[in-house]
């Protein structure tokens, strides 16, 4: 688990999971590392295709990768949802997060973020029949 969200903040995480995904195709995971010291994004890279995170329908998967304690944050948008946004959203929302944790607001930022990323997929990626969940929506830990 982790020293900076509680049970219950990491089961209202899936829950903000679920309600960002229910108007869009696309899919939201977050990985909670506290095993990487080095490499961190590469090994965001990893985390993302150990979750087959590359292989939704339209390419529009988002990984939230976060080592509290290395103090790092990446955010892997698979390349449907990243044409469509581009990096602006995605260093948006990276700054918004990271000014969060320097304050101690671990559950608001990633809740925050979850959301946003929602609505961006909802905008590009509407439901149009049914919307088979692709991925799971827990949260993952290393």
């Amino acid at each position: 688990m982790s020293n900076f969200l509680t049970n219950q903040q990491i089961a209202a995480l899936v829950e903000a999971i679920q309600a960002a995904e229910k108007h869009s195709t696309g899919e939201i995971r977050v990985h909670i590392d506290s095993t990487t010291e080095n490499h961190n994004a590469e090994t965001a890279f990893e985390v993302f295709k150990k979750l087959c995170m590359n292989n939704t329908a339209d390419r529009n998967a988002v990984l939230f990768h976060v080592n509290f304690e290395q103090k790092y944050l990446t955010i892997i948008g698979d390349v449907g949802i990243h044409e469509k946004v581009y990096q602006s959203f995605w260093d948006h929302l990276h700054d918004y997060i990271t000014s969060e944790f320097a304050k101690g607001n671990y559950f608001k930022a990633l809740k925050s973020a979850i959301l946003e990323t929602g609505i961006e997929l909802k905008k590009y990626f509407p439901v149009k029949g049914e919307n088979p969940n692709q991925l799971s929506n827990e949260i993952t830990f290393s």
